[in-house]
């Protein structure tokens, strides 16, 4: 396969793994903000190849990992309801809630079904009227166009048992509140291409200028992320604060308009919870007035449930609120590979395709 030999040439990684190396001439800390960028960068062992004084910060950025516990003890109160066809994608079914997950659910009888994309569940919902079928919207604003997409079409078919749960987050506040925290370390970003394809790179411009910290817009194979950590090094090293975009091939400044007009019709900003980080002005989307009869949590009472309610209670020896905001590491984790295991999660870290902890573990990292 072609993209094989152009993005994971080991002649090409040697070559700029020097350069890393002869570039950087004081510590300087890094933090790539996608999960999947995460997984390359341990499951290659990028980190373990970059000189000492470069560290690499593994960022919150696994939608499914950032879903606050609240929300998911909110799917599970909806996807138990006897009326109600739950779906949402594989990853989130064992995303454990307070009391259990998804998938246990299902176990027990519920009507939890995986789907590949959030038209799915429309059709699903068109095709039975006498369900209520509900989508478990969760992502950044890589997925939010598709899930608008969906929303004006159940509007356009008059749907009235389609609704969804939504958990939308967005990087850019995340990266300010990162950078806001008494406790941060990062000095440069990579950001993630694929947000950047739908969204373009103009939002990090002004975080570039007030935090005089690189930001480099960067892919997801080994040569992306070692060109887009050369990109960072060289500008801690010039003193320079910049966005930089390394992803010339799928990114352009102005991003995917036609995208971004579909989710400013749907949703509107508002403030949003992120795991392990907390309340984020800004920080996430929700459904607009306009299509308000759209959203799950208006249309189902949820008793019990809620950030001031006694239902929802992260488990004791799980830290991921640390991990997710880069102050530790998986192994730094006492339930890490014992009582925590892909097979057995403790928590969404370790579930997730993208999760950090789930990096880890796969990577045969262990304490």
């Amino acid at each position: 396969m072609r993209y094989l030999d152009e993005y994971r040439d080991p002649v090409l990684a040697r070559r700029l793994l020097a350069d890393v190396h002869a570039t950087a001439t004081r510590p300087w800390t890094i933090m790539e903000v996608c999960g999947g960028q995460t997984h390359t960068i341990v499951r290659q062992g990028i980190d373990e190849l970059l000189p000492e004084n470069v560290r690499m910060i593994h960022g919150p950025g696994c939608p499914v990992c950032v879903t606050p516990l609240e929300t998911l003890d909110h799917a599970l109160a909806i996807a138990a309801r006897p009326e109600v066809t739950f779906t949402s994608f594989g990853d989130m079914l064992r995303v454990p809630g307070t009391c259990g997950d998804l998938l246990g659910l299902r176990a027990r009888g519920a009507d939890v079904r995986v789907v590949y994309s959030p038209l799915d569940a429309v059709r699903l919902a068109a095709a039975d009227r006498d369900r209520h079928v509900v989508f478990f919207a969760v992502g950044f604003e890589t997925t939010a166009p598709a899930n608008a997409m969906a929303v004006l079409r159940a509007h356009a078919l008059g749907l009235d048992n389609f609704s969804m749960l939504v958990s939308h987050v967005l990087v850019p506040p995340a990266i300010t509140a990162i950078l806001d925290s008494p406790d941060n370390q990062v000095q440069a970003f990579l950001a993630a291409g694929h947000v950047c394809a739908v969204m373009g790179w103009t939002e990090y411009e002004p975080i570039a200028a007030r935090y005089r910290v690189p930001i480099v817009v960067t892919g997801f194979e080994p040569l992306d992320l070692l060109e887009g950590i050369l990109m960072a090094v060289r500008q801690l090293e010039d003193g320079r604060h910049e966005v930089e975009n390394q992803y010339a091939r799928a990114v352009r400044r102005s991003g995917n308009t036609a995208a971004q007009d579909a989710v400013r019709r749907v949703f509107q900003v508002t403030t949003r919870t992120w795991r392990g980080i907390g309340p984020i002005t800004a920080g996430g989307l929700t459904l607009a007035p306009e299509f308000a009869e759209y959203d799950a949590e208006r249309r189902f009472s949820i008793d019990g449930l809620g950030a001031d309610g006694p239902g929802s209670a992260e488990n004791a020896d799980c830290i991921a609120g640390a991990i997710l905001r880069g102050i530790s590491l998986p192994t730094d984790c006492a339930a890490y590979g014992t009582r925590c295991t892909p097979r057995h999660p403790l928590g969404a870290p370790m579930v997730s395709s993208e999760g950090t902890c789930a990096a880890f573990h796969n990577a045969g990292r262990t304490r």
